[in-house]
């Protein structure tokens, strides 16, 4: 070949290269472009509740049922399970199948005109969990957010586009498309995540400022103290809304009976010692109040387990700071604690399980007992302490999940305690 053929034909060879059509542009498919989870918070925990997954053209959704996906996840659950069995995998039960033009819900599941196919899950399902263990081991260990979730889909049958004649977006297959995207988390994604820095301590906090804030107008504030798993262990930011619905239920309604606006924050103490965290939740609660619009004669608290003791110490040492408490298998208040907090009257609501395997029942019913004494000690008349101090005791049989320590459950769902709280 004469070196003036040989310039030529690579000329040409390079040319068609350039000029190639790729399949996308000549009409061929180009499969699933992206993959996200949207998580919801629920009873006891974030979960996945639905994958999106995103395509090149507007999908037609009359060719879509249960049956086109099926979405595979970990059945792991940090609650039951040590950390070994997050490989463990099942499919997930696919409810609903519809198109949205953004990856979000539809309260209805009807198809919208969009880009994206949401596939629905059970909720119900054991898999698709977002909350771990820490690497520790034993009983006391913290709880963290999957950075890395499982959640797996398989396209089984073709999608096709609303338009251009039915064109072929995806073909159906057996191929597992792992998640893609940054996950969407309904309301734990309307929280915002800073650090409050006090001597010696750092406080991680994560806060929602009701949708529609107005500057002028005053809000209650809900003040979330969670368990010691979901303290700050130095890589666990922000797992306090995720564990369970302890701070995303106060901006539900459906949750809390009641349609007015609320502040939550939720702080994570580092558990170095009582003292020193309630001297650091109450500067921080006093930099808050001093930076949002906060009704001061009504912030209230609501601790779980270990918050429990940051709540009763920090209404004893700091009288009317808390309009009222809601204490969930809690620790024993101490006689003295019980003396202070009678004497501001301040409204205690104390729930337990029967069953706890953490923190006794006896736990839950000596402190309505020393609080109700105090009261009275303190000149309340007998018949109005009944107002003041509640105790609830939740059976077994009353928890949706088999975790009798998270008493949160049963009272959480137990709308008119929440519903109490605020109107205190």
């Amino acid at each position: 070949m004469t070196i003036r053929r040989l310039l030529i034909t690579i000329t040409v060879a390079g040319l068609l290269a350039t000029t190639a059509t790729p399949a996308s542009a000549s009409g061929g498919p180009t499969g699933i472009r992206s993959v996200t989870a949207i998580t919801k918070v629920y009873t006891f925990g974030q979960k996945v509740a639905a994958v999106a997954l995103r395509y090149d053209d507007v999908v037609n959704p009359k060719t879509l049922d249960r049956g086109t996906f099926t979405v595979s996840d970990s059945i792991y659950n940090f609650r039951f399970d040590p950390l070994e069995d997050l490989p463990k995998r099942a499919d997930r039960t696919v409810t609903r199948v519809y198109t949205n033009d953004e990856p979000a819900l539809d309260p209805h599941g009807r198809s919208d005109r969009g880009r994206y196919v949401i596939v629905e899950l059970d909720p119900s399902d054991p898999g698709g969990n977002t909350v771990i263990r820490s690497t520790c081991s034993g009983a006391l260990c913290s709880e963290r957010i999957n950075p890395d979730l499982p959640t797996e889909v398989i396209q089984h049958e073709n999608v096709y586009a609303r338009s251009g004649r039915g064109k072929l977006l995806a073909a159906g297959g057996s191929t597992r498309h792992p998640l893609t995207t940054r996950p969407v988390n309904i309301l734990a994604d309307e929280f915002q995540y800073k650090r409050f820095e006090h001597p010696g301590m750092t406080v991680p906090y994560a806060f929602r400022l009701p949708e529609h804030y107005q500057p002028w107008h005053t809000y209650p504030l809900v003040v979330v103290l969670p368990g010691w798993g979901s303290g700050y262990d130095g890589q666990n930011e922000g797992v306090q809304v995720g564990v369970d619905v302890t701070a995303v239920a106060w901006a539900q309604p459906a949750w809390t009976g009641s349609r007015e606006e609320v502040i939550i924050l939720a702080p994570q103490t580092e558990r170095i010692g009582t003292p020193a965290e309630v001297d650091a939740l109450v500067a921080l609660l006093n930099s808050f109040t001093g930076t949002y619009n906060v009704d001061r004669e009504r912030i209230y608290a609501s601790g779980f387990s270990w918050g429990t003791t940051l709540a009763y110490r920090t209404m004893a040492e700091h009288p009317g700071l808390f309009a009222a408490a809601l204490i969930n298998a809690g620790f024993t208040v101490s006689d003295d604690q019980a003396a202070r907090i009678a004497a501001t009257r301040t409204p205690v609501w104390i729930t337990h399980g029967t069953g706890d395997p953490v923190l006794p029942v006896t736990n839950g019913r000596t402190s309505g007992q020393r609080l109700r004494d105090a009261y009275v000690a303190a000149g309340v008349d007998p018949a109005e302490v009944a107002g003041l101090v509640h105790y609830t005791e939740f059976p077994n049989e009353a928890y949706s999940q088999p975790d009798y320590h998270a008493v949160v459950g049963p009272t959480y769902e137990t709308r008119p305690i929440l519903h109490w709280l605020l109107g205190q």
